[in-house]
């Protein structure tokens, strides 16, 4: 028995060769892992604006302080316990394979990885938003698909320059975009009107939920990302449970404090709250200065979002390869940076035209696509706690199994309530993404029992589940 947890553990089958967990040389260290994740999260206030829009600054407050208890802490600890269980690289597919079995585990995977290339391409869209406030010729036509193309081409090149570079680059990120808000919300304080806050809106301006709770979800979720990281973090046992809880405070902090200084020093004006209205506001609150270090700031937490974000597709597509789901080919890893370079290069050329799509299309596709995913993670989860009951857990999020359900239900319903709100669009995408993964699967199973491609532990992914204790 124990040796058969153990081979869970290591993501091993009897039948096959080792998976290589901890093979980087350099790894991730808890400082560069906490703003990683901050920056999979969130990566400050930037994108926010659109919440207030949307339902005026009451509901947006009220969000972004309920919206973590009842979302963003039960997946931080769904990850915490399942990252430290499985520390891997591959991250939810391994825990989905071990689960449900590697049909379930492939389609976690494709599921996430189409979010993940769909979402990396919100970011250059989100800089460019802000740069075109200081350069108007980048709002449209050529000028505006160059500096998307370039500004990818050049955040992934960096990606292939090592995760250790990336996680400490995500530091000097962090702290220097985030210097702009701190400003603004302490000049702001003089100018604070509290009875501001209580506004639902102005008179004739319709409530649009569906903008708002995606601006919520998409601002709060992939707390689960860095688990495909696992594999990279020195003792990831001990380090993802402390790396979770600092992202998580600084994150919350983040998005609340900044909100309550801009709707509470300025008179509501809800239709210019857009992309970028928070450089206006510190325009108008503090000069000139403040809103150009805060479209610098945007530039730079875009920088450290699209790198952490590429950094876990690249691993999770890494992992999957070691697993077996997908060819040999996909796990190379550069020779210079120990990188995987086919895997970013795949995510960048994928990533790409997506950046074409409107910001409000890319955000309701990736929310779409990512609670499909999380549905099957939250099962998951509680699988694993019944299947695997005498497995170590470092991490063991501290409640018995019927406060587990409930502790899954409560997101899981604002999940299908994300889902109910999409547009048909929407529906039709992720539907063809879906069918997508699926034939996937049996294409690769087939390419694998043909000897067509080489696999990685190509009994891991035959559609035979070989995990029985």
């Amino acid at each position: 028995m124990e040796d058969s947890q153990q081979q869970h553990l290591l993501g091993q089958n009897a039948e096959t060769e080792a998976i290589p967990i901890l093979n980087s040389p350099k790894k991730l260290a808890l400082l560069p892992l906490v703003f990683l994740i901050y920056f999979e999260v969130s990566g400050g206030p930037y994108g926010e604006e659109s919440a207030v829009k949307a339902a005026g600054p009451l509901f947006a407050i009220l969000g972004f302080v309920i919206f973590p208890f009842i979302w963003s802490i039960p997946e931080a600890l769904v990850t915490a316990e399942l990252a430290t269980a499985f520390p891997g690289n591959g991250g939810f597919v391994i825990w989905a394979s071990e689960a449900f079995g590697p049909f379930w585990g492939s389609l976690m995977g494709f599921w996430k990885f189409f979010c993940a290339v769909i979402n990396l391409a919100s970011y250059p869209v989100l800089c460019i938003d802000y740069v075109k406030l200081v350069i108007p010729s980048l709002s449209s036509g050529l000028p505006r698909y160059l500096s998307l193309f370039f500004s990818t081409t050049v955040l992934s090149f960096l990606n292939y320059t090592g995760l250790t570079i990336v996680g400490y680059t995500a530091v000097a990120l962090g702290v220097v975009s985030l210097m702009p808000f701190v400003l603004l919300s302490l000049i702001s304080i003089p100018k604070i009107d509290p009875s501001r806050w209580l506004s639902l809106g102005q008179p004739g301006v319709k409530k649009n939920w569906t903008l708002y709770f995606n601006t919520l979800f998409w601002n709060l979720n992939f707390w689960d990302s860095a688990s495909t990281l696992a594999g990279e973090v020195e003792k990831p046992q001990k380090t993802f449970p402390k790396a979770l809880l600092s992202a998580g405070l600084l994150t919350c902090l983040a998005y609340i404090i900044p909100l309550l200084a801009a709707t509470g020093a300025m008179p509501l004006d809800q239709e210019k709250w857009v992309d970028g209205y928070f450089a206006d506001v510190a325009e108008k609150i503090a000069g000139e200065w403040l809103k150009i270090w805060m479209e610098i700031g945007a530039v730079l937490s875009i920088i450290g979002l699209y790198e952490a974000q590429m950094s876990s597709a690249a691993y999770q597509v890494l992992g999957m390869a070691d697993l077996g789901f997908l060819p040999r080919i996909f796990g190379e890893r550069a020779k210079r940076f120990n990188t995987p370079w086919m895997a970013i290069l795949v995510a960048t050329v994928i990533g790409l035209p997506m950046s074409c799509l409107s910001f409000t299309d890319i955000i309701s596709t990736t929310n779409f696509l990512y609670s499909l995913g999380m549905l099957l993670e939250y099962a998951s989860f509680l699988m694993l706690r019944r299947k695997f009951r005498a497995l170590k857990r470092p991490f063991e999020v501290p409640v018995g199994f019927p406060g587990l359900v409930i502790m899954c239900l409560v997101p899981s319903l604002l999940l299908f309530v994300v889902m109910a709100v999409a547009t048909r669009a929407v529906y039709l995408v992720s539907a063809f993404l879906t069918s997508l993964g699926i034939v996937l699967y049996y294409f690769l199973n087939l390419c694998k029992a043909k000897n067509w491609i080489q696999f990685k532990n190509s009994g891991d992914a035959t559609g035979e589940d070989d995990h029985n204790l």
